[in-house]
């Protein structure tokens, strides 16, 4: 009996290993039929970013941002898309917004499921127009250069090659799939926040199309962007022989900025920092105007709106009681911060990257740096949001240095595609 059981049990153990085996080796095996369409996909994604960077979009371009929205609308609408080309309307007027502002496009994709995924990109760059004929694109080795191709031109190419891979694939578990891509992003979205906002709230998922920097990390949280302007009203007089009939607008002002030098709190990530003060015309003149501007970054959305109150409170403070003095304060770009859906969904991406692609990634929950769309997204969502699933490159905003590894294209594609399929079948906890 002894035997027989020391018999039984070799065969169950054997038995159990090699379930394991062989389930170990499905999970760290890239599904075949995916890998090999995203590798077929490499090329015509290369074909598709040679357009859209050879489409000059500055952001205050808006003959150009149009062209490149109507480019991006043919694509989504061969596909299968309900799409709208949207009008910039509702506008939060930030200090350097322009007049007119480049349009929107959104894309819907309706399956047969309930999950409800959007990705984002932006069609804007931060380059001028003449700039791309010194510049084209070109492909160097393992890298393809051209103005705007790493912020955030990859980005797009990414999300309509994954939209025509499940298009390939046949895949529609999905309950809606979303694409909304902007015009306005390097001007801090002033038109497109509120609309991110809005379909951000409806999603269980958001992926941002940003560049993965040079380690292709995910990023759950970004801090956020304000500024603050301060306006002193004076009023002018003779400095040598009347200075008692002026009012020292730039007294006021100094007196505001170092009742307000103490107001950041670096231990919890708000920094409030004046960067830019003018004031005055002429030596022998008492200045009637000063004005001051600040750059303040935070890592909790609801510090912001802590951070103006106190200012207001600070500039009810004046050192001379016939100034008047003006503060404007402006949202650029809330902080984006990480919650438990946004890091399963991370955990899980991480985990196809390492077992199935046997490549690193690294996952980032504290904020290293300012200023995201995936923000806005963020901002009401009760979904992941997740930064940072375009290609890796480097030098966004640079001349002739701006390039995105064509060796991440297929990984990339690979994961956003298999990120949907996954959490439309639920299997992200």
């Amino acid at each position: 009996m002894r035997a027989n059981n020391h018999h039984r049990f070799i065969q169950h153990s054997l038995t159990a290993l090699a379930l394991a085996a062989a389930t170990f080796a499905a999970q760290a095996a890239p599904q075949a039929d995916i890998h090999a369409l995203a590798q077929k996909q490499q090329q015509p994604l290369l074909d598709t970013l040679k357009d859209l960077v050879h489409i000059e979009s500055g952001s205050k371009d808006i003959e150009g941002t149009k062209q490149i929205a109507d480019y991006v609308a043919g694509k989504l609408r061969d596909m299968g898309g309900k799409v709208e080309i949207l009008a910039a309307t509702d506008v939060y007027r930030l200090d350097d917004t322009p007049e007119q502002i480049g349009p929107m496009v959104h894309a819907e994709f309706k399956g047969k499921g309930t999950s409800r995924i959007m990705m984002i990109a932006h069609m804007d760059t931060v380059y001028l127009k003449g700039m791309l004929k010194d510049q084209p694109f070109r492909i160097d080795g393992e890298r393809a250069y051209g103005l705007g191709i790493s912020d955030d031109k990859q980005g797009v190419a990414l999300i309509l090659h994954v939209v025509d891979m499940l298009k390939k694939l046949g895949y529609d578990n999905y309950g809606t799939l979303t694409v909304l891509m902007n015009s306005d992003e390097e001007i801090s979205s002033p038109a497109a926040r509120s609309t991110m906002v809005r379909m951000g709230e409806q999603q269980d998922a958001v992926f941002s199309f940003e560049g993965g920097g040079t380690d292709g990390s995910l990023r759950l949280a970004t801090s956020g962007i304000g500024a603050a302007y301060l306006k002193v009203i004076g009023k002018s007089s003779h400095a040598g022989a009347k200075p008692e009939d002026g009012v020292n607008a730039l007294y006021e002002l100094s007196h505001q900025l170092l009742q307000m030098k103490d107001l950041s709190k670096p231990e919890d990530g708000l920094k409030l920092n004046w960067t830019v003060a003018k004031a005055g015309t002429n030596r022998n003149v008492i200045p009637a105007e000063a004005t001051a501007q600040a750059d303040a970054r935070a890592l909790k959305v609801a510090d912001f709106g802590a951070l103006e109150e106190a200012m207001k409170a600070k500039v009810g403070n004046r050192l001379l009681a016939d100034s008047k003095v003006e503060l404007k304060f402006e949202v650029r770009r809330p902080p984006l911060e990480a919650n438990d859906a946004g890091r399963a969904f991370a955990k899980h991406a991480q985990g196809i990257y390492e077992k199935e692609l046997q490549l690193p990634m690294k996952v980032m929950d504290k904020a290293t740096g300012g200023g995201t769309d995936a923000a806005f997204a963020a901002l009401k969502a009760k979904g992941g949001v997740i930064e940072g699933f375009g290609l890796s490159g480097y030098g966004a905003h640079s001349n002739n240095a701006e390039y995105v590894q064509i060796n991440t294209i297929v990984p990339r594609l690979y994961l956003a595609t298999r990120m949907i399929m996954d959490i439309s079948r639920d299997r992200v906890k």
